[in-house]
């Protein structure tokens, strides 16, 4: 076993300031494994990375490591079937995996007293795992993947954009020709012999990476690796790909119409070379310079001058094999796509001949720092960081010379990228427009030959009765692996402290000091938003809270971002359904600076027109995409169901195109002026900063913000409807049917309220649901099916809610409908102690990062919880019975009394909708 320590020792302003100490070893049998010790929470991360991804399938057999991906959580030898989830989260832990083109990885965090038992289930699949990959459980999971496809690619505007683009960018056979997801076809054909060979050759020790980050002891945690890992044998020699850059020999130009687009989409792009290749860096603070950001060329020209759209998207993709440059913009409705790509040469030529300055640079390298802290600032983070680098790199430290590289590019590097990689170079451009628009492609467009899903015939694969019963053998092991390690002890959970002020005009101040990162995030909370808007002119609120990010009295919108970015920070003011943010993430020692911003930002609007523009066609352009979108379409159409028309919450925050258009400058203002007030204002303040130094830097904000009295409106919210009614939206030709079924609830005030969250949990509130083990797991009908409550300020809200197979929409209903039923006939002592278990152990996961004691000091001060609210409620879990559970579940969850929405294809799924008892479906516009 090889043993290698890194301490890594901090400075001052650059890369070696920034430290992630680990220790590295190897297993005889090749299995990596890295160890970072981080004592600040009771809690540990596992993250298990294998060095395979897509780029390991060949043409006819793709999909496969995704595939195998979804297999790895069912069952293995001595983890039985489903219970993957169900010991992870009954421990309090958290669980998933993901694929891409170059590896996969499967994680899990955890109190740290459940470690061990994830050591053993993650080698327990990673060497016992092929004798348990039977037929039915196979079968299961194709059909999974394929509805996850239809979601995630075929049901959803631009969805088909990256397979197009992967087909035209590279040759035929390439590694990176097809997705991820892969083929519908070759899902269905993937035998199980297909997926053992491709565990067997790929899956294997000396092909992984173990990362472990977090509250463990060394020298314990070594013993239980080669406990559980060391006998795994190894599998054949895995040789590392080399890079396979591509060079285009010619322009490639593609169109598709989308038919859930209703605005084209232009991409373009370009051949760049591999993951960590010089040049890499180089191309990517080219991608900023050209594009990212007010001041680049792209956004001059296409959005500000030619107005062809609201927002321009670059960005260098360098993976393991081969790179890519991308430009894509969302024109807006209407809009010639050979404007847009004239216009793109046009900010080409410019910064050909106005070049850019130092300070650009500087901007873009500004930013490294504080996302390095905001991406180790969880065990999490740690753990992926440490294993990806080890499996690109081969050296889990690199991440210093990463930074270092981009801390490195010049203005020349900058330059020589363009002349190499992009000016005069030969690319491909696709054209995504809508059903019926080819008019809108770039011209000379060859179509992309996209093959729409058949909905009447959706590729389903069936299970022979034959299959269903299938004997799994045991492999012999040094020690008994069947037996599960005990989780034992209780883990306490470590409450943050938190302290409260307030300053002078009346702003109230709640802080937590947490220094694992020097970071500081904080947010303004500004009580109102969309609740103040006209019904008769929604979408001001929202209008204003953008406008405070287009510039100051005296900065222009270009000289507010730089300023921003200068400082490594994002800052950004947004407006919700009931109030107004502004959101900051600082390095500590820029915190006072970022506050000077803000509090010119909020105090001195600028109010200018031309951004104005702008952001008006933003969001009308956001509207048009959702009007499309079915998911949108579920959840909006549900929404004015539970509110009633004439309800400001029965439309969009973002308004109505009608309403956005007319919308002027002065109703902005008007709206500032009555509706901005420190006496409505929260300041939550999270990180590396203690109460005094927030106290004095504040001050200024506390005196020169001058409180009044705002007007809130009477709101009155329906009751649910006394009888269930089913609607249906109609999406011709949609793949998969949303179904979102709801009610209004108790509000987030209510003493109830954490009451009726936990008797939701064992329906719908986790994976282990059972919404979602019987529409995923047993039936293959979804990617996921969930359930929950929502609190706000008055009302709250139920819904539960998928994205099913368009041929099993009824079906699927019948389903939520009966299984809500089921529940409500009584909750087994079985499903309590699972509910009891998950939520109280899971408390010492809850506030180890920033955004989560940001979301805790929120929920704490928007409805007046009292400072040992948590306490509270592990008070009440601990204190759990079957008939707690059971009465609130008879008072808050009945499918009797909810609206039942479906967005689909009318011509095939709404006659059926009539069996489901509700009375004839109801077609909604």
């Amino acid at each position: 076993m090889v043993v290698m320590l890194v301490l890594l020792v901090s400075c001052q302003k650059n890369s070696s300031e920034l430290k992630l100490p680990y220790e590295k070893f190897e297993l005889d049998n090749g299995l990596n494994v890295i160890l970072h010790q981080d004592k600040s929470d009771p809690i540990v991360s596992v993250a298990v990375y294998y060095h395979v991804g897509s780029d390991r399938e060949v043409k006819g057999r793709t999909g496969f490591a995704h595939l195998f991906e979804h297999m790895m959580f069912q069952q293995s030898e001595n983890v039985p079937q489903d219970k993957f989830f169900k010991y992870i989260q009954e421990a309090g832990g958290t669980l998933n995996g993901s694929t891409n083109k170059d590896r996969t990885n499967y994680y899990e965090v955890v109190p740290k007293n459940a470690l061990e038992m994830v050591l053993w289930m993650e080698s327990d699949r990673m060497g016992y795992l092929t004798n348990t990959i039977t037929k039915s459980a196979f079968v299961n999971q194709q059909n999974v993947v394929q509805n996850e496809k239809r979601q995630s690619y075929d049901n959803r505007p631009y969805g088909h954009t990256q397979t197009v683009l992967s087909k035209a960018i590279y040759p035929d056979g390439h590694p990176y020709s097809w997705t991820t997801i892969g083929e519908m076809q070759d899902l269905v054909n993937a035998t199980v012999d297909d997926v053992i060979d491709f565990h067997d050759r790929f899956y294997v020790p000396n092909n992984a990476t173990l990362a472990i980050a977090g509250d463990f002891d060394p020298e314990q945690v070594k013993e239980l690796v080669k406990k559980y890992f060391g006998e795994i044998p190894s599998g054949p020699r895995v040789e590392t790909m080399s890079p396979m850059p591509v060079e285009l020999t010619e322009t490639k130009k593609i169109y598709h119409e989308d038919n859930f687009a209703n605005a084209p989409q232009f991409t373009m792009v370009f051949n760049t070379p591999q993951r960590y290749a010089e040049d890499s860096y180089a191309l990517s603070v080219l991608s900023e310079i050209l594009g990212g950001g007010k001041k680049s060329p792209l956004y001059k020209v296409l959005v500000k001058e030619k107005k062809l759209t609201s927002n321009v998207r670059t960005y260098n993709s360098a993976q393991e094999l081969a790179g890519t440059f991308n430009i894509a913009v969302t024109a807006n409705p209407g809009t010639d796509l050979d404007d847009v790509d004239a216009a793109v040469k046009e900010a080409f030529a410019r910064f050909e001949t106005e070049g850019f300055t130092e300070k650009d640079i500087e901007r873009v390298k500004a930013g490294l720092e504080t996302r390095f802290y905001n991406v180790i600032s969880s065990v999490q983070g740690k753990a992926f960081s440490l294993a990806e680098y080890d499996i690109f790199a081969g050296d889990p430290g690199f991440y210093k010379k990463d930074i270092e590289n981009t801390m490195a590019v010049t203005s020349a590097d900058v330059k020589r990228v363009y002349d190499k990689y992009i000016k005069g170079k030969n690319y491909v451009v696709t054209s995504f427009v809508p059903k019926g628009q080819i008019n809108l492609a770039v011209e000379g467009s060859q179509n992309a030959g996209i093959v729409e899903e058949n909905i009447l015939n959706a590729a389903e694969v069936k299970l022979d009765a034959s299959d269903e019963s299938e004997e799994i053998a045991k492999t012999e092991c040094s020690f008994d692996r069947s037996v599960k390690p005990a989780v034992e002890g209780e883990i306490e959970t470590n409450i943050p402290s938190v302290w409260k002020s307030q300053l002078a005009n009346g702003i109230a101040v709640s802080g937590i000091v947490q220094n694992e990162v020097p970071l500081v995030q904080y947010s303004i909370e500004i009580r109102g938003g969309h609740m103040l808007d006209d019904i008769n002119k929604p979408g001001v609120a929202y209008l204003t809270a953008q406008m405070l990010n287009e510039g100051t009295k005296n900065k222009t919108p270009e000289e507010l971002e730089e300023a921003i970015d200068l400082l490594g920070a994002n800052v950004y003011v947004g407006a919700g359904g009931q109030g107004t943010s502004i959101y900051v993430n600082t390095l500590a020692r820029n915190f006072e600076k970022t506050i000077a911003i803000v509090e010119e930002m909020l105090l001195q609007p600028r109010w200018d027109s031309a951004s104005f523009e702008i952001v008006k066609t933003r969001a009308i352009n956001n509207i048009r995409r959702q009007s499309v979108d079915p998911s949108y379409l579920a959840s909006v159409n549900l929404n004015r169901l539970m509110f009633g028309e004439n309800s400001i919450f029965a439309t969009d925050v973002l308004g109505t195109i009608e309403s956005i258009n007319s919308i002027t400058l002065d109703d902005l203002k008007s709206y500032y002026e009555r509706n901005y007030s420190p006496s409505i204002t929260r300041l939550l303040v999270v990180g590396s900063v203690d109460q005094a130094r927030v106290e004095k830097s504040f001050a200024s904000l506390g005196s020169v913000w001058t409180p009044k009295e705002v007007s809130f409106p009477e709101i009155s919210y329906p009751k649910g409807p006394e009888k269930p009614a089913i609607y249906f939206v109609n999406i011709p030709g949609a793949k998969q049917s949303v179904i979102s079924i709801g009610s209004l609830a108790i509000p987030g005030s209510d003493p109830d309220y954490y009451a009726a969250t936990v008797a939701n949990y064992k329906l719908g509130g986790s994976f282990n649901g059972y919404l979602n083990l019987v529409l995923r797991e047993e039936k293959g009908f979804t990617y996921g099916a969930r359930s929950g409550f929502s609190g706000y300020e008055g009302y709250g809200t139920f819904v539960a809610g998928s994205s099913v197979r368009s041929s099993a929409t009824l079906e699927s209903v019948m389903i939520f409908r009966d299984l809500m039923t089921k529940y409500r006939s009584g909750i087994s002592q079985e499903d309590v102690d699972f509910t009891k278990a998950s939520l109280l152990k899971s408390n010492a996961l809850r506030y180890e990062t920033l955004d989560a004691l940001l979301r805790m000091l929120d929920q704490m001060t928007e409805f007046n919880l009292p400072d040992d609210y948590i306490r509270q409620n592990e008070e009440y879990v601990k204190n759990l019975t079957v008939e707690e559970v059971d009465s609130k579940i008879q008072k808050y969850i009945d499918p009797m009394k909810l609206y039942y929405v479906v967005a689909g294809d009318a011509a095939t799924q709404l006659k059926d909708l009539k069996k489901l008892g509700f009375g004839n479906p109801i077609l909604l516009n």
